[in-house]
């Protein structure tokens, strides 16, 4: 059996993106022609996964506009902006009932391929894992969560740059927020997170950390190509992924 046509993705697009100084919904920003949100979904299906759940909230129906007549599309409403522990539950009516892994992504992070999702579903199905992250190794961490592991190399958390100490903070290894969990106990688990944090959120990295206390099997899949967990959070950043885009068409 496929692993990957057993599983559901849960797209996170709800956000507003006010730093990108548009009125358009963020995930609807245009990269080198067509809206971040569908890069995403073009690459969940080349990794041969059909069953979308989109997570909508800020000016929604321009959301949902952008996947008219893309089949195997569905849509939770966040109604409030509470984080991302918060968005995946506002998912779970359309994918409580699937036992299978759920893919969770980010609407706003284009460069992640089909392969890259494919193979993170093989590797938490294979394993046995509770939850998989993908994580990624670059050269300027600020601004991301970073990966914390212990002496053996188990992921022990991840940490919010916000919520980061300095040793934290000097961590190359950064959090995609692309995860795959089991879906057994995956909505139980995220009513235990709580919101004690700078932001006052309700964090899915978060996740993590539980599992881990609560002995939960845990694993991570570093990035090949780094580049790929670059996401859209400034006009620099939209300028900068077209750049690599158009580089790559050019060779």
């Amino acid at each position: 059996m496929d692993a990957k046509k057993e599983a559901v993705a849960v797209v996170l697009a709800a956000g507003k993106g006010t730093r990108m100084k548009t009125e358009l919904p963020k995930v609807a920003v245009p990269l080198n022609g067509k809206p971040l949100l569908n890069h995403v979904i073009d690459h969940l299906k080349e990794a041969g996964i059909n069953d979308i759940v989109i997570v909508v909230g800020y000016k929604k129906e321009e959301v949902q506009a952008l996947c008219a007549g893309i089949p195997g599309i569905r849509f939770a409403e966040q109604k409030e902006q509470l984080g991302t522990a918060h968005a995946v539950l506002s998912a779970e009516e359309f994918v409580k009932s699937h036992k299978g892994p759920i893919l969770v992504a980010c609407g706003d992070v284009p460069m992640i391929t089909g392969d890259t999702f494919g193979s993170l579903v093989s590797t938490h199905v294979q394993n046995g894992f509770s939850a998989t992250l993908l994580s990624a190794k670059v050269d300027i961490p600020t601004g991301y969560g970073r990966i914390v592991r212990d002496s053996s190399g188990e992921v022990t958390a991840i940490v919010e740059e916000k919520d980061a100490d300095a040793e934290q903070k000097k961590i190359n290894e950064i959090n995609t927020g692309t995860y795959v969990f089991s879906s057994e106990i995956l909505f139980e688990s995220l009513r235990k997170i709580g919101n004690s944090n700078a932001q006052g959120e309700y964090y899915l990295p978060d996740l993590v950390e539980l599992y881990k206390k609560e002995g939960k099997k845990l694993g991570a899949v570093i990035l090949k190509n780094s580049g790929e967990s670059q996401g859209v959070n400034s006009p620099a950043d939209l300028e900068n992924l077209a750049a690599v885009l158009n580089g790559a068409v050019a060779k």
